[in-house]
């Protein structure tokens, strides 16, 4: 007897990531066996899962597509993939442990082509302490750019100092480091240059292709944990990916419990970003933001945060403070405030798509 087809409420947005709410219907109550060592398992908004290894240690685990764009240059694309995966799961705290890598490469992809990613992801492994220790590499009819395949990235360290996004709490500082939107305009940057500079001027070219190499927040995660995690300092970590700082901080308040209330105008927009941001129809606030990290911090720890951050070379800004729950989620904007809603699709896909046509 044929089974009865599966009916979900829940609807997938129009492109990218799944919404809270589907991932609330159709994922979250299936995860399997449920197993004692599992301390932070699939949540939404959550970058890693958290489980225990023994002796006081416990292992963090994300995974991600493997994202190559040839025409940035497949050293560069390299250098972006890592980063993507890395970024995620040093939100709890650790440098990566180990790498799996499964590479499902279109039939175009020349064996130099490879070699070059390969050599990049070998050079940032090490970079970091990482240890390459399994994977999978082959070429298939059907597949292409940029979703080539996908990856697993861990990281380990003792139980009383790892982090996820549900530990912050009512009173907590949030900080950004880099300003909004950092992703969306590399990319842009650099897959449209020639539009660009015709449009917008070779300055405005140069420093949004200049921030593609700042599309990363192992560095920024790594540096905010030294001056002490929990109690003595920094509670929760989220890389603002897809809806960018404004997904972000809403992600980081439900997953912690808590309100929020966000100072819009403290939100960092580069003179670039928004510039081009106003040209391909992005609002730089809800548009993908790899390379910026939202930091929740005891507030007796956050100028000495921002301090010590500025001092790594890392731009960093409060916007705003963890509110306790019943307060609500708030963003303000010249004295005016109105509530702060997930954004739930980002306007990058569209807009590049619009771009791409």
């Amino acid at each position: 007897m044929a089974e009865a087809e599966t009916r979900v409420k829940a609807r997938f947005p129009a492109i990218g990531k799944i919404s809270p709410d589907f991932f609330d219907e159709v994922i979250y109550p299936r995860l399997g066996s449920k197993r004692k060592e599992v301390i932070v398992g699939p949540q939404h908004g959550f970058d890693c899962g958290v489980v225990k290894t023994g002796d006081g240690q416990v292992m963090a685990i994300t995974t991600d597509p493997i994202f190559i764009v040839p025409e940035y240059g497949f050293e560069q694309a390299a250098w972006f993939a890592w980063h993507i995966l890395a970024s995620d799961v040093t939100t709890c705290g650790f440098p990566p442990s180990y790498v799996v890598a499964d590479f499902n490469l279109p039939m175009s992809m020349t064996e130099e082509e490879f070699a070059t990613i390969w050599k990049v992801f070998h050079r940032e492994s090490a970079r970091y302490g990482a240890a390459v220790i399994g994977g999978h590499t082959a070429r298939y009819a059907g597949t292409d750019y940029p979703m080539v395949g996908g990856a697993t990235f861990m990281a380990t360290g003792p139980e009383d100092r790892y982090l996820h996004q549900g530990m912050a709490k009512p009173g907590d500082v949030v900080i950004i480091t880099k300003g909004a939107a950092i992703e969306a305009t590399g990319i842009f940057a650099c897959a449209f240059a020639d539009v660009i500079r015709d449009k917008l001027g070779e300055d405005i070219l140069k420093k949004g292709q200049d921030l593609f190499f700042k599309m990363s927040t192992v560095d920024d995660a790594l540096a905010a944990v030294e001056i002490g995690v929990r109690d003595e300092g920094v509670t929760a970590m989220h890389d603002a990916t897809e809806c960018g700082v404004i997904g972000g901080c809403f992600e980081i308040a439900q997953a912690s419990g808590t309100g929020i209330a966000i100072d819009k105008e403290k939100i960092v927009v580069l003179p670039e970003v928004r510039a081009i941001c106003d040209h391909f129809g992005m609002d730089p606030l809800i548009s993908i933001s790899e390379g910026t990290l939202l930091i929740c911090v005891k507030e007796a720890k956050a100028a000495e945060l921002v301090s010590h951050l500025a001092s790594k070379g890392i731009s960093a800004e409060a916007i705003g403070q963890l509110l306790p729950k019943d307060e609500g989620f708030w963003i303000s904007e010249t004295g005016k405030r109105r509530t702060l809603e997930h954004p739930v699709v980002d306007p990058f896909w569209a807009a590049m798509g619009r771009a791409m046509s």
